[in-house]
């Protein structure tokens, strides 16, 4: 299986529905080579509608089409989407929970060089926040895939976190994707790697590096952010004893946040994040911002010793 981008996952999966459901719809900001939502255009043109750049609008027009019936997918870069749109998202598709699905692309630091202004490491907390808001973070382009379709059948609204940067499959093609469920991928006992996005699969490297050392790490994608999969991640947690979540995010408000939270009511354990310490984004190669803001198997590997060594 080739290595693949979420957001082209997101543009062959839009197709594949565009061709099942008549009654989906796609939405954007201009941006529509970027996000991938093109290729629907091209297919469907009766059905896409380029709003231009005005993110507010296209939130708001989102909203009127599920008022008709319809269940739209509105895109644009993660930035614009929870940032520009914020307000429209909150008033006109949470509070009366519209029918709409915002896939948001071009998400956390590996923008790469398009810089600060365009590296969104706040919109997991900002969707996060919103009452009734489901919050999906896929981990490879069959999860992506799989989040699509799902989100398509999902009553009410959902936010969906893309990239731009190709990412390896972790996952057979066709596997099923389940909104409110996490995933234990690889069995450990003595600390518990939890990772959404991109950042699974680094933990699945630091579980490697670890195992070589002789600490059993435990591996559990986080694909759904919320609603929180409490109960295997809690189950986790009472078996490891210690934790170390990992997101292409800030670590303050996202899975870590969530993880955090859910711990410190039912299962107190040592806790180690990793993600963008309380700063904003750089210009850069995407390989060389993950290392730089030590979003790499390394540093979860140092933090899970950190972890179990406190608890010991």
């Amino acid at each position: 299986m080739t290595d693949m981008a979420t957001r082209d996952a997101y543009g062959n999966a839009l197709i594949e529905l565009g061709k099942i459901n008549r009654d989906v719809v796609v939405l954007d900001a201009d941006l529509s080579q970027s996000t991938k939502t093109h290729g629907f255009s091209q297919m469907f043109p009766d059905r896409f509608f380029n709003m231009g750049i005005a993110e507010q609008n296209l939130m708001a027009v989102a909203a009127g089409l599920a008022r008709g019936g319809k269940i739209p997918f509105a895109s644009t870069f993660a930035m614009f989407a929870t940032g520009r749109a914020f307000e429209i998202i909150r008033n006109a598709i949470s509070y009366p929970q519209l029918n709409v699905k915002i896939a948001a692309t071009h998400a956390g630091i590996t923008v790469g060089e398009d810089g600060a202004s365009h590296q969104s490491v706040e919109d997991i907390a900002l969707m996060r926040s919103i009452p009734g808001m489901v919050v999906l973070v896929p981990a490879d382009a069959t999860e992506a895939a799989g989040a699509i379709h799902a989100a398509a059948q999902w009553n009410g609204p959902v936010y969906i976190r893309l990239g731009r940067s190709k990412v390896p499959r972790l996952f057979e093609e066709g596997t099923p994707f389940r909104i409110g469920t996490a995933q234990v991928i690889r069995e450990g006992s003595e600390v518990t790697l939890l990772a959404c996005g991109i950042m699974t699969s680094a933990a699945l490297e630091a579980a490697k590096i670890l195992g070589k050392e002789g600490i059993s790490a435990e591996v559990v994608n986080v694909s759904t952010i919320k609603p929180l999969d409490e109960e295997t991640i809690l189950a986790s947690l009472g078996k490891t004893g210690c934790a170390v979540t990992a997101e292409e995010h800030s670590v303050l408000g996202g899975l870590g946040g969530a993880v955090a939270e859910l711990a410190g009511t039912f299962c107190p354990v040592p806790l180690q994040r990793v993600g963008v310490k309380d700063r904003f984004g750089e210009s850069g190669k995407p390989d060389e911002l993950l290392k730089a803001y030590g979003l790499t198997s390394g540093e979860i590997a140092a933090r899970a010793r950190e972890a179990v060594s406190q608890k010991r």
